[in-house]
């Protein structure tokens, strides 16, 4: 049987609840270890998603879950325990991704060829399209972008996981968006048919 968000958040508020009532007994850290270990995966896939690093999305999801287990004690109710475990996956990862690097060059790792991992092309045809995004969307825009396309979440917890304030929320950012590219797109077209015009 498929366990439904209902039970997933079910079972997350249980397990904060024995976790707030005991954090210093066995217990408490056991609920501890099964709220955070049953977003593990989770929290892995959204690293990855932004760094496309194997290894260092496991660095960041490894901080990502342990940064949530220090700062339980601060979680509100306020929205889903998956929502508020992505805001903190969200800024960390933005924390790395905009932190200098001195690697240039792309790095191929021979065992993601055979897997089903993105391949070299796919990884930069992914990286290409989202510099593109990037160079026509604001930040914000980009990240209600990739949470609504990229990790499939509703509309309304989009609204809530950016703080976005406003009687549209994360709706009238994708709309915005939506219109940008449009617009960016239209004038790619132009430009492509203009090259293959004069070829």
């Amino acid at each position: 049987m498929r366990e439904t968000r209902q039970d997933s958040d079910r079972q997350d508020a249980q397990d904060l609840a024995l976790f707030l009532v005991g954090s210093d007994t066995r217990a408490g850290r056991e609920a501890a270890a099964r709220l955070l270990g049953r977003h593990q995966a989770r929290v892995y896939l959204w690293c990855y998603r932004f760094v496309r690093d194997h290894d260092l999305a496991l660095d960041l999801a490894q901080d990502v879950l342990l940064a949530a287990y220090q700062k339980l004690p601060e979680y509100e109710h306020r929205a889903r325990f998956s929502s508020w475990l992505f805001i903190i996956a969200r800024n960390r990862c933005l924390s790395e991704v905009r932190r200098p690097t001195w690697q240039a060059a792309l790095e191929i790792d021979p065992d993601e060829l055979t897997s089903g991992n993105p391949g070299p092309v796919q990884a930069l045809e992914e990286r290409d399209l989202w510099r593109f995004l990037g160079h026509h969307l604001d930040r914000q825009e980009l990240d209600a972008l990739h949470l609504r396309c990229v990790e499939g979440i509703p509309v309304d917890s989009i609204t809530e996981i950016l703080g976005i304030d406003g009687p549209s929320g994360a709706r009238g950012v994708l709309q915005r968006a939506r219109r940008k590219l449009r617009a960016a797109f239209g004038t790619e077209e132009g430009m492509r048919r203009g090259l293959a015009h004069d070829a």
